[in-house]
């Protein structure tokens, strides 16, 4: 289902109609809503990052929410994957900012500004390094990109998340509220089945579902 095709059955639903603004504003809460309970291959992103000789922070994309992992690619291409540790950790084991090698560890550091956001490593590089990052992070909204994933493949919890937005928006009563997020939350059992459930196995080493029959 497309965004035009989404407002329009929603709207439909609770015979009301919004401002453009404002059901973009309840679409997307919706979508943050189900990108933070579920986890879908959509919601990963890899890119590529240089390390800096010397320099023993790096910057992450701006789009960037967490960090799936952090490999650091030695010039063989052999992947070193980095162990997630505190700041402190860091700090304590490399005192000396001057200490460099190849980094064992990274650390989420806060932000150089209020869009970006940086990790600190240890050692210090000690070479120019090309680091593989995996992480999460939210797709283009279904707003301004027309079609999605959400969309295209589980638009019935993209529709009752936005009809619980909607409800709340309307200052409905709260029976109302209550049973469109009764309606929003057995919609997301069916993607929580894909996104952790069918995705995180297969049927080489757990077998195919069974059901017992009789």
């Amino acid at each position: 289902m497309n965004y035009s095709a989404l407002q329009t059955a929603v709207q439909d639903a609770v015979e009301n109609t919004f401002s453009s603004s404002d059901f973009a504003t309840m679409t997307k809460l919706a979508e943050q809503k189900i990108y933070n309970a579920v986890q879908l291959p959509t919601l990963r992103n890899t890119t590529s990052l240089s390390l800096v000789a010397g320099n023993p922070n790096l910057t992450l994309p701006t789009d960037f929410l967490a960090v799936y992992s952090l490999a650091v690619i030695r010039s063989s291409g052999v992947y070193e994957f980095l162990l997630n540790k505190d700041v402190n950790f860091i700090r304590a084991a490399y005192p000396d900012p001057n200490s460099i090698g190849t980094p064992r560890y990274y650390a989420l550091n806060g932000t150089a500004t209020p869009l970006i956001q940086q990790v600190l490593l240890g050692p210090t590089p000690d070479e120019v390094l090309t680091a593989q990052l995996n992480y999460f992070y939210y797709p283009e909204s279904i707003v301004t990109a027309g079609n999605t994933w959400l969309g295209d493949n589980f638009d019935s919890v993209l529709f009752n998340a936005i009809m619980v937005e909607a409800a709340r928006w309307m200052q409905q009563e709260q029976d109302i509220v209550a049973l469109y997020t009764q309606q929003f939350q057995e919609s997301m059992l069916l993607l929580k089945n894909l996104g952790d459930g069918k995705n995180r196995t297969d049927a080489y080493r757990t077998g195919q579902v069974r059901v017992k029959v009789g």
